[in-house]
């Protein structure tokens, strides 16, 4: 049985007069601007549904990192809030959402989800409003916190609600919203949840040849995901920093900015690659840049692969060179693929965007192929660089766009969606 007939589905259930729970990820905003609206509008589909059903609708999501990870300090502030998605939703909608306040400690940001928020639900029940929104669920200390405090936070939330819907794919941390309110609450998927799903089957049944590209900003959060494509895809390439520690490990050679702790992992990646000769397909040109603070005219240059062998230390390696896109290996390894799955930003972003626009091109020219990118920076990008190719992307059905790029790998390395915590809680709620 695949994992879609496993889970609850939001359509199974009779929604009339229910206050639905719904949790979302809507984490789209940065220091207060929306710059692409993409994984808001996916859940489209689903609130639309609740309330065509007849049901009530409490929207939750998480807004970036507003918990300091050293100090466990949480802050405040418009940088986080979801004001930007309400307006957003009011506009396209034409509906009208509500807000609650809590009250806040310093340092522990909200201590629980106060019964203040039961005249707003009072509202939402006679119509006199369309939805609440409830403020980002990481402003609330036992939304991260663990133990006693996020089976409590859990419960609160839970008392709001009939009915508890996970529609956020991308949110796939073990928190308190999406994993905890399962406890308490009837729980189901929404519609975007069954669809990342299903377009996650591309993936683990592939049609080949199948083409994964994979770039990071660290090697140790990417290397499970590089072991199990290593072993499911024909070929890989990769990008970013993860490419650069590869090279630094293979040559002996020093790069700046590649910590001890990348090179150690990207060696144990390539003696466990030895086993799979031919598939590791290398990007023949890199560019070396002195300094960070941009593209820098007379500061940065194109080397190849050949000339790492024979240097003991070199700058920070900030792109592959859109040179590499035009080897003829490379091309025939693009134009042979039936499926492609690509999680990659190749350069140092806003400045460093050659190697990007030469990957998503070159993609686009195989007209034949599956092409299922993950969400996040990897969505962003081919957005600013390649708008015209984006909008194509959207409603091209040999394209696909996951919400959730992290998702998406954790999947993968996962060899089944249900090695995702809040997809495997919700596959349990149904069994019980």
């Amino acid at each position: 049985m695949n994992t879609l007939d496993k889970l609850p589905k939001i359509q199974d259930v009779d929604l009339r007069g229910k206050i639905v729970l719904v949790r979302v990820d809507h984490n789209v905003v940065k220091k207060g601007v929306i710059h692409d609206p993409y994984r808001i509008d996916m859940t489209i589909g689903t609130l639309y549904h609740i309330n065509a059903k007849g049901g009530k609708i409490i929207l939750m999501t998480h807004v970036g990192r507003p918990r300091n990870k050293k100090t466990g300090e949480i802050t405040i502030s418009e940088d986080t809030s979801v004001i930007p998605i309400v307006e957003y939703l009011k506009k396209k909608l034409h509906i009208n959402i509500s807000v609650p306040d809590f009250y806040k400690e310093e340092g522990k940001g909200y201590l629980s989800v106060e019964t203040s928020v039961n005249h707003l639900i009072k509202d939402l029940r006679n119509n006199e409003i369309d939805a609440i929104y409830l403020p980002n669920t990481r402003w609330f200390y036992g939304e991260e916190a663990g133990g006693e405090d996020a089976i409590r936070f859990a419960h609160q939330l839970a008392g709001l609600a009939d009915i508890f819907v996970n529609d956020a794919f991308g949110s796939w941390q073990p928190h308190a919203s999406t994993v905890l309110v399962n406890n308490f609450l009837p729980s189901y998927a929404g519609f975007l949840m069954q669809k990342e799903i299903r377009n996650l089957q591309r993936i683990y049944d592939a049609k080949r040849p199948f083409l994964a590209v994979v770039a990071g900003s660290k090697f140790d959060t990417k290397i499970g995901p590089l072991f199990s494509l290593l072993e499911k895809a024909d070929y890989l390439i990769l990008g970013g920093v993860i490419y650069n520690a590869y090279l630094a490990a293979k040559f002996g050679l020093k790069i700046k900015g590649v910590t001890e702790d990348d090179i150690a992992q990207a060696h144990k990646f390539i003696e466990y690659a030895e086993k799979f000769p031919g598939k590791i397909i290398e990007l023949g040109y890199v560019v070396e840049s002195d300094t960070l603070d941009g593209k820098v005219e007379g500061k940065y240059r194109t080397l190849s692969i050949e000339d790492l062998k024979n240097k003991k230390e070199i700058n920070y390696i900030l792109d592959v060179a859109k040179e590499s896109f035009e080897d003829e290996h490379v091309h025939e390894v693009f134009r042979s693929a039936s499926t492609i799955f690509v999680n990659a930003v190749m350069g140092f972003t806003p400045h460093f965007n050659e190697g990007t626009i030469a990957l998503d091109e070159l993609i686009d020219t195989n007209t034949e192929a599956i092409k299922l990118y993950g969400g996040g920076d990897t969505m962003q990008e081919l957005k600013r660089l390649l708008p015209g190719l984006y909008i194509v992307a959207i409603d091209s059905p040999r394209y696909y766009i996951f919400t959730g790029g992290g998702a998406v790998l954790k999947a993968i390395e996962g060899g089944s969606p249900e090695g995702i915590e809040p997809i495997k809680k919700l596959i349990e709620g149904k069994n019980k």
